[in-house]
């Protein structure tokens, strides 16, 4: 590889971590070709893009962005890296790992992850990742808290309403009678 396709590479990958919210760093060097295959077949299905890149690369891409990611150079990014991109959620990536292992045990690792700019190192992060909820599912959350009194107000006040033309009615019935 030149050192023009390895810039391109680089300028490339630079811009994807950059514009990509979630991304995880994956080891799955213990798969064959045919469960390789598997895994791409489940990216591809849940909108990941999946690619295997040269550690060196991935390092300098992430070096040109404005997050650091410094604390992936010790323990993420040796030995052989899988890169997962996804654009919509954090956890999607992280389902399908836990999936896959489920299927093949001891197959895939999780190295590191990037979630907002938030960095989540070693496979034990894997069911903290899952756990996380996106920003909709929290500015929903809020709206829904913020959105509760007043609706328990509106509805004291309308079954109030209901309670007090009901007495009125029977009293007005009674006056008649």
């Amino acid at each position: 590889m030149t050192k023009e396709e390895k810039g391109a590479i680089i300028e490339e990958l630079s811009e994807k971590f950059a514009n990509t919210p979630y991304f995880y760093i994956t080891d799955a060097s213990g798969l064959n070709v045919a469960k390789t295959n598997e895994l791409r077949r489940l990216c591809f299905e849940r909108g990941i893009e999946y690619r295997v890149i040269k550690n060196t690369l991935i390092r300098k891409a992430l070096e040109s962005t404005d997050t650091d990611y410094s604390s992936f150079d010790a323990e993420v990014l040796t030995g052989f890296s899988g890169v997962m991109f996804h654009q919509e959620s954090g956890k999607v990536a992280a389902k399908l790992i836990k999936d896959f292992l489920k299927a093949n045990k001891n197959s895939i690792k999780l190295k590191g992850a990037s979630v907002d700019s938030s960095i989540f190192i070693g496979h034990d992060q894997l069911d903290t990742l899952l756990t996380l909820k996106s920003k909709q599912e929290l500015v929903g959350e809020i709206i829904g808290l913020l959105q509760s009194p007043a609706k328990n107000v509106i509805s004291g006040l309308q079954s109030g309403g209901n309670k007090l033309a009901g007495i009125l009615k029977t009293l007005s019935e009674k006056e008649a009678a």
